[in-house]
């Protein structure tokens, strides 16, 4: 059974996923795109709170990490 903290994380990744894939799929860029769909797909195999925050946080930047270091 889920707890309302694995709740909250899964709804927050939602949130950003749904975000990254519009902004992704608006702009035509591959990388917000998948991290969208990433990020709206894996709360259903991560049990873990923890797991899940971590999984998330590193998502969700990224596609920042990736745009500075790749031209």
């Amino acid at each position: 059974m889920s707890s309302p903290a694995s709740l909250l994380v899964a709804l927050l990744a939602g949130v950003f996923g749904m975000a990254y894939f519009m902004y992704g799929k608006k702009q035509a860029k591959l990388v917000p795109l998948t991290v969208g769909v990433l990020l709206c797909v894996y709360p259903y195999f991560v049990d873990s709170v923890l797991w899940s925050s971590i999984i998330g946080v590193v998502l969700v930047a990224s596609p920042f990490v990736i745009n500075h270091w790749w031209p």
